[in-house]
């Protein structure tokens, strides 16, 4: 069997990649190893904790002895690495473990494949590395040639990321790729980000938070459709390349909160605008032709049809 090692696998998307790499591969050992920090649940997993091929480790990745025991014991053949710290408002509260996590911890697992062998290290990114781009241009897109122009200590570290992956690439032949998504939305997602936040706020009737004039945009992605895009660029995508991983689906964080309270039949009288974020960024749109024509994916849902099922599927978590 393939061994197959996922980071961060106990949070958001890394669960959801568990779960869809399990649901599509019978010949694939999946190992999950995440720090469980308060951003992981395992409760995420308890449906296929008992399944043979699968396996959770408890571990931290800027942990370099750890690392190289692992490696060494387990000689994986895909690695790929979702292990992030990646909420924007942390990051401005305390840079350091972003640095440490996201920079640091990936460096040693670039080290680890490197001198195990590894067949393919895909490095799990987000558009954030581009900056942002103007409201009243909605011909401009976010394309993998883009310069890096991060506004964040977050998105910093993840586009420091990004480099020293590239440079494992070019210096010693280390076969990766990157993927860089749009913003995810889904089941597992942490109350901490817009969408469950709001949800959850939303079924309390209590009142729901909206940064400046809730006129930032962003594209939206299913979890589902990026774990489909991740499963085509490791298997299938071109070694060194980055990957851009968008849903075409650009909407307002008003227009996506104003939603969720119709889906939920709640008053908009519960939103509340409060100072705007530091270095609030005004808009995320991404082109994934390169990945459309290239390896023929194509997302699943649309933004309608996904976020009712997200709220569906928040509303019956929470109400539990």
């Amino acid at each position: 069997m393939k061994k197959i090692l996922i980071t961060g696998g106990a949070g958001f998307i890394g669960a959801n990649f568990v779960h869809y790499i399990l649901n599509k591969y019978d010949d694939y050992k999946v190992f999950n190893l995440d720090k469980l920090t308060y951003a992981a649940n395992l409760d995420n997993l308890s449906s296929i904790e008992n399944n043979n091929n699968y396996i959770f480790i408890k571990g931290d990745i800027c942990n370099k002895e750890f690392i190289e025991n692992l490696f060494k014991k387990e000689n994986f053949d895909i690695v790929v690495n979702f292990a992030a710290e990646s909420h924007v408002d942390r990051s401005i509260s305390d840079p350091s473990i972003f640095i440490n996590t996201n920079v640091v911890g990936t460096q040693i697992l670039l080290d680890a494949c490197k001198k195990y062998n590894v067949s393919r290290f895909h490095q799990v990114s987000t558009d954030e590395v581009y900056g942002d781009l103007p409201l009243d241009r909605s011909d401009l897109l976010f394309n993998e040639n883009n310069n890096i122009n991060p506004s964040s200590p977050y998105s910093a570290s993840k586009a420091s990321a990004d480099l020293i992956v590239k440079a494992y690439y070019k210096t010693f032949n280390l076969p990766v790729t990157i993927s860089r998504c749009s913003n995810n939305y889904g089941k597992f997602q942490h109350e901490e980000k817009l969408i469950p936040l709001m949800i959850k706020r939303a079924l309390n009737n209590d009142k729901l938070p909206v940064y400046g004039n809730g006129l930032n945009v962003r594209d939206w992605l299913h979890v589902y459709d990026h774990c489909s895009a991740i499963d085509l660029i490791i298997h299938e995508g071109k070694v060194g390349e980055i990957y851009n991983v968008g849903g075409n689906n650009e909407k307002s964080n008003i227009e996506i909160v104003k939603e969720i309270l119709a889906t939920l039949g709640k008053s908009e009288e519960l939103i509340y605008y409060v100072k705007d974020r530091k270095g609030h960024d005004l808009r995320y749109a991404i082109n994934s032709l390169k990945l459309q024509n290239e390896l023929n994916w194509k997302p699943k849902y649309s933004l309608d049809e996904g976020l009712k099922e997200t709220i569906n599927w928040y509303k019956n978590y929470y109400l539990l």
